[in-house]
């Protein structure tokens, strides 16, 4: 019998395209709809996809107990239900206990595989990539949703080095843009967790930086050094008449119409216009 070709976003029509057709946005994100984001654009990911594998590295509830604001929960209940595979990762026991009663509590779905791995995602990445679920065409998408610097560079580059034909592992990855500054400062005395998170020596040099300049900075270094054909920076602000970014949603990936999709998703899940300004999208600065 012919084995039946699962389809990838590889599969969608496709014309050349510099960058996305975009430049700025009149309605903000706030830190609470984070999770939303998520959701909505999985949402499109699985609609072209009809299949897929979820990876949460930092998978643990961020606000215990506030409905909508888990991102693993979202993601899950999400309908309808293609994504098959999921690996929902923490190291702390309390959240690893959480995503373990979240899993346990889900409806049976055929063919579904719902994994909780306890430990350091730095770690665990290897188990993931090792197991043999993700394969060339296994569409796969990555939330990276961690508080500072979690993440280390090295498993990032694991991730997008994965695949080695069609589209890569596509990422969500969270730039804490709201207190780097401080971390960073503070980091000075353990000069070991930076390096590990930025991959480099020279993390000190983004202290300082405009906040849009320095997500502009990782997205160049998700094209220039882990080989992604787009990468861009979406802002997700503090609620308030001020609007600080307090995050940079880092959007990787390799097919030109996911940003098209990604733009969808952050209208969609962005419930008020923002009033004190545009939010700017300068997606290609660097």
């Amino acid at each position: 019998m012919m084995q039946m070709m699962l389809p990838t976003f590889d599969a969608l029509p496709t014309q050349k395209v510099d960058k996305p057709m975009f430049k700025g946005i009149r309605r903000a994100l706030w830190t609470e709809n984070k999770a939303k984001l998520v959701a909505y654009y999985l949402g499109y990911f699985v609609y072209i996809t009809k299949h897929g594998c979820y990876i949460d590295g930092f998978a643990g509830p961020r606000q215990a107990g506030v409905a909508g604001s888990w991102a693993a929960e979202r993601v899950l209940a999400r309908e309808p239900k293609f994504l098959r595979e999921f690996f929902l990762c923490d190291q702390d026991a309390g959240q690893v206990a959480a995503l373990e009663a979240l899993r346990d509590e889900q409806p049976e779905v055929k063919g579904r595989d719902i994994r909780v791995l306890a430990g350091d995602f730095n770690t665990t990445v290897d188990q993931i990539l090792a197991s043999g679920v993700i394969t060339e065409r296994k569409a796969t998408f990555c939330l990276l949703d961690q508080f500072t610097a979690e993440c280390h560079w090295e498993t990032v580059r694991k991730l997008a080095a994965h695949k080695t034909e069609g589209s890569k592992i596509e990422i969500f990855y969270f730039l804490a843009s709201g207190w780097l500054d401080r971390a960073l400062a503070g980091f000075k005395k353990n000069v070991d967790i930076p390096e590990a998170w930025w991959g480099r020596d020279d993390w000190a040099s983004l202290q300082g930086i405009n906040s849009q300049d320095r997500a502009a900075l990782v997205c160049k270094r998700f094209r220039s050094e882990l080989g992604y054909a787009h990468a861009h920076s979406w802002p997700i602000l503090e609620r308030g008449d001020a609007g600080k970014v307090m995050f940079h949603m880092i959007h990787a990936t390799d097919h030109p119409e996911a940003p098209k999709l990604m733009f969808r998703a952050y209208r969609a899940a962005s419930l008020e216009p923002e009033s004190a300004r545009q939010i700017e999208l300068d997606l290609d600065r660097f």
